[in-house]
């Protein structure tokens, strides 16, 4: 059987993994982990676009045959991995790099997770404070660099940075192209609230039979090793849905969280998060 494939895209600690445990519960459904599939595209696309013998052919019958390798690779992939007719794939590349994905596969359902940013830089501080025993790449006394609550903030959303900046960047650019008229936008907030909702949104549209989820017994499906990810590395779900408290304020501070909002109006705005 050929599964079908959607696409996960979404920003950090905004409930993407808890999503792909959510919608796996379905039997007739594979939420995939953070996986590399887009990489081993990437990788395809570098080889055909600097090969002499894809050069010296013709370029419109290369372009069609190059397309189609992608496309069957994709697809043996996850047939590989599952006999589930659907499959999620989750990675935060799919959003920005939607022009290529929709010529492998046309018109691409693509489902991205935002949460308020000042929760996401929140919940990196407090994984930062938690993890003194461990070295990381902010903080450095020797440059004086992250430091302070305010740094690390800084770092944590400079358009350099991963996994927050340049997620916060490639979304500023998918509302910029008008990517975002074809993704679902799912606030993590709302899936904590109103779960059953925010799922019925999510199937009508995939456009796929809605299943009765259990919002109190969610089992984690995606395994991951988190030490890969370093201090930061969380992809552990709670088993029942609960509504998340905003504890920014306690955390960064009422300054920071002001900056957080006004350096970032676009969002805000956008996505409808109030001060």
């Amino acid at each position: 059987m050929q599964p079908k494939l959607f696409y996960q895209s979404s920003l950090p600690r905004a409930g993407s993994t808890l999503l792909q445990n959510i919608l796996h519960e379905n039997p007739s459904i594979y939420a995939t982990p953070t996986d590399g599939v887009l990489e081993l595209i990437f990788a395809a696309r570098n080889n055909y676009t600097t090969s002499l013998e894809f050069k010296a052919q013709d370029a419109t019958q290369m372009k069609k045959a190059f397309l189609s390798f992608c496309r069957e690779g994709m697809t043996a992939f996850y047939r590989s991995s599952t006999d589930r007719p659907y499959v999620i794939t989750k990675s935060r590349g799919w959003g920005i790099h939607y022009g290529l994905l929709n010529e492998i596969f046309p018109q691409p359902k693509i489902i991205c997770m935002v949460r308020d940013l000042r929760d996401i830089t929140s919940s990196l501080e407090k994984k930062f404070r938690n993890s003194q025993h461990l070295s990381d790449n902010i903080l450095n006394w020797g440059e004086m660099k992250g430091t302070t609550t305010p740094k690390r903030v800084d770092i944590w959303l400079h358009p350099h940075s991963v996994p927050v900046g340049m997620a916060l960047e490639r979304l500023n650019e998918i509302i910029r192209q008008g990517i975002d008229k074809n993704m679902l936008f799912v606030k993590f907030e709302n899936l904590c609230s109103q779960p059953q909702v925010e799922l019925q949104r999510i199937y009508d549209y995939l456009e796929l039979p809605y299943f009765e989820h259990d919002f109190n017994n969610i089992n984690q499906y995606t395994i991951e090793d988190d030490t890969i990810y370093g201090v930061y590395g969380d992809h552990k779900v709670h088993s029942k849905l609960t509504v998340q408290k905003s504890n920014a304020k306690d955390t960064l501070g009422a300054d920071i969280c002001k900056a957080i909002y006004n350096n970032n109006k676009w969002f805000y705005d956008y996505f409808n998060y109030r001060f």
